[in-house]
């Protein structure tokens, strides 16, 4: 699909046209994606395609623009990439749709419209935008509404920046629909979806000296119900969840939810492939999934002492972890989204392979399918 927006059988081999992250929507009727080079390519779903049978998801490209470009940080010396680093979509208000990117350091807000009629016979323009002559006008006209060729438009409202020290990587919108969280390696900042220039540090993890760091913070995300709770995970492995009501900063957490680990697995490479990726809340609310280099594990809130179900991913590496380790793939990280119901989990991995997994949290069941996108 990505392909094709290039050219059909062209080859993505440019580097800025990987695709960095994608993100559905809330129906699930457009998807957006992000790429290294800073570009965000909406797609809608086509209507034929839902009533087939079976139903079949086709999108094609309903947007496109240039969300992020290249920038300098002057007083570290350092390039900003204009990679897409993540999407989240705003629950829909009205017929407009509303979307937070962010890369390394610059969220903004984005608006995305449609347009299918135009106004014209003014007084004092002309149709094609030029002013027009006073003394030419005999007569009043009135401006009048004509249908034009649908039009999408994207345009930025608001543009949060310079909170973050370090790289983002992660930002989550709150079920209250008016703030979000972000998160880089050692902070998380609270902020209002209409206050640009001002955010809350809530959790704040970065020691008195550096030489004392001895984890980062790898993603964080907000409760799909409970406004005041979110959760956040680390390079060691450990997710925890915290509760804003208890503090204006986070720095004790609810619950933690860390796997013992078993001490005849344990290596030199047992901290780098325990770090987890990515993060998120089952639709419920009910279920945490985490993904870490060498599986997926699902977590009851209620149970912080062990996973329900793992999902073993890339077992069949841990015999070549060297290997990796030499070519810096081990530090490769990978996203896990639920589906609609709660009842699969779906990550993508190397090799262009995905691994959906289906999970039955009342009869614990597990079903295990590998397809090839």
């Amino acid at each position: 699909m990505y392909q094709n927006f290039f050219g059909v059988g062209k080859r993505v081999n440019c580097t800025a046209d990987i695709i960095s992250t994608v993100e559905f929507n809330h129906d699930g009727e457009l998807l957006a994606t992000g790429d290294k080079g800073g570009r965000v390519v909406i797609f809608q779903r086509e209507p034929e395609s839902k009533t087939t049978s079976p139903p079949r998801g086709e999108y094609n490209v309903y947007s496109t623009f240039q969300s992020h470009e290249p920038g300098f940080d002057y007083l570290k010396s350092l390039e900003i990439e204009e990679n897409i680093n993540k999407i989240k979509w705003l629950p829909q208000q009205n017929h407009a749709h509303f979307l937070l990117s962010t890369n390394d350091k610059t969220i903004k807000l984005w608006k995305v419209s449609e347009r299918d009629k135009k106004f014209c016979g003014f007084n004092l323009i002309e149709d094609d935008g030029t002013d027009r002559d006073p003394s030419s006008v005999s007569s009043v006209r009135v401006p009048q509404v004509q249908p034009m060729e649908l039009m999408v438009e994207a345009s930025p409202r608001r543009i949060f920046s310079n909170a973050h020290t370090y790289h983002i990587n992660s930002i989550s919108i709150n079920s209250d629909g008016e703030t979000y969280i972000s998160a880089d390696d050692l902070r998380v900042n609270l902020w209002h979806l209409s206050i640009t220039d001002q955010s809350y540090n809530i959790v704040d993890i970065k020691p008195a000296n550096m030489e004392d760091l001895t984890e980062v913070i790898t993603a964080a995300e907000f409760h799909p119900q409970e406004c005041n709770v979110f959760v956040y995970s680390s390079s060691k492995g450990i997710i925890r969840l915290c509760d804003m009501r208890d503090a204006a900063l986070c720095d004790q957490s609810t619950k933690i939810f860390e796997e013992p680990e078993d001490p005849s697995k344990k290596s030199f490479f047992s901290e780098i492939i325990s770090s987890i990726s990515d993060v998120r809340f089952s639709h419920n609310g009910r279920y945490l999934i985490s993904r870490d280099y060498l599986s997926v594990k699902v977590w009851d809130i209620k149970m912080d002492s062990t996973p329900v179900e793992t999902f073993p991913v890339h077992e069949y590496l841990r015999s070549k972890l060297c290997s990796l380790y030499e070519n810096d793939c081990i530090f490769d990280k990978f996203e896990c989204v639920w589906n609609g119901t709660d009842r699969q989990v779906t990550i993508i991995f190397h090799d262009q392979y995905a691994l959906s997994g289906s999970f039955d949290g009342e009869t614990e069941s597990t079903v295990v399918i590998l397809y090839l996108l």
